[in-house]
């Protein structure tokens, strides 16, 4: 019932209907306050702290989940790559711990979240989970004094932490029908200012066609890469050996569809099962379903692997994905973090 209601409103929110016209003054009112506190902010009535490395925030402005964490592993894998040493800092959706966590592959998802476990294990960088990001980031920092970026995991309207670079994400959903919570999907103002705009979505859908997107976006796609087994990870598969299994494709994240037109893109022909985004795995929760295999993401799988009944179901496989952006991205993004380190741009 839950999934039934979330999924029918955010079908409304994708246009002007008769319930977004009838919520728009709570959307106005709601406008306001967020830009009331924004202002707090502006005029220095409410303090920002500076740290002293760059950050950089990743973001949406639309409810629920574009994509975030294959973008923060992407943008770890270029620093990386440019020899830079990042850290990243996450709220951590559902995280239990009231204090800060400093994580490491086998940090426990119902604890810390499971989107920055997996960041963790993906990318072996130091990760810090806290609902105040400034102690987060602080405590990072102080355990991994080699750390010279910060990404921050979501994050936008956390304004009491300073940044010196924001990406704003969007799916191909774009910016719904243009309104702020609850008229609409959207939680600051389609125009709130932003260095980069990235669009999680196939190359089939041209940009120009998804509202709200500007001209200067760029395009990001989630590739498919081999599957393995959750209780064997060393045990791989190209997704068209799978053709003739039959299969069921679960996804507990912010939009499922993006996972189910990724392996129909695959030639794979798939039951879907929907699940809410940060889904409450169980043992029973595949029990009866008649299936050869049974698909999930990479962020479903850091909480079944921590429940045995699932670890040793042999119908498991993980579809992990890698990110894939405009070679020109990584080539704006890096000097400008280069610029913030050095001083010579304003934050």
């Amino acid at each position: 019932m839950r999934i039934w209601l979330e999924n029918s409103l955010l079908r409304a929110w994708q246009k002007r209907g008769l319930l977004a016209y009838l919520l728009r003054p709570l959307s106005l009112l709601f406008q306001w306050i967020v830009a009331f506190r924004f202002g707090l902010f502006v005029m220095g009535y409410k303090a920002q702290t500076r740290l002293p490395v760059p950050v950089i925030v990743v973001g949406n402005i639309y409810i629920g989940g574009t994509g975030k964490t294959p973008l923060v592993i992407w943008l770890v894998q270029q620093l990386q790559a440019a020899g830079r040493h990042p850290g990243v800092i996450s709220r951590g959706y559902g995280a239990k711990a009231d204090t800060v966590l400093l994580l490491d592959a086998d940090s426990d998802a119902g604890t810390a979240g499971d989107e920055p476990v997996l960041i963790a294990q993906r990318t072996s960088v130091p990760v810090a989970v806290g609902r105040d990001r400034v102690a987060a980031a602080r405590a990072l920092l102080q355990a991994f004094p080699d750390t010279d970026v910060l990404i921050a995991d979501d994050g936008l309207q956390h304004y009491f932490l300073a940044r010196d670079i924001e990406i704003m994400l969007f799916d191909q959903r774009g910016a719904g029908n243009g309104w702020m919570l609850p008229a609409g999907p959207l939680r600051e103002p389609l125009t709130r200012r932003r260095d980069f705009t990235v669009v999680n979505a196939p190359e089939q859908i041209a940009l120009t066609q998804i509202p709200g997107v500007p001209a200067a976006a760029v395009r990001m796609q989630l590739i498919a890469q081999d599957a393995y087994q959750l209780m064997q990870p060393q045990r791989r598969q190209a997704l068209s050996a799978m053709k003739n299994s039959r299969m069921i494709a679960a996804a507990g994240i912010g939009n499922p569809q993006r996972f189910f037109m990724m392996l129909q893109a695959a030639g794979l022909q798939c039951e879907e099962m929907p699940l809410a985004d940060h889904q409450h795995f169980h043992s029973d929760i595949f029990a009866g379903r008649n299936a050869d295999c049974i698909l999930i993401t990479e962020k479903d799988a850091v909480k079944c692997r921590q429940i045995p009944a699932l670890q040793t179901d042999t119908r498991i496989w993980v579809v992990p994905v890698e990110a894939q952006l405009d070679p020109g991205f990584a080539a704006d993004l890096l000097p400008m973090i280069a610029e913030k380190k050095h001083g010579r741009t304003s934050a």
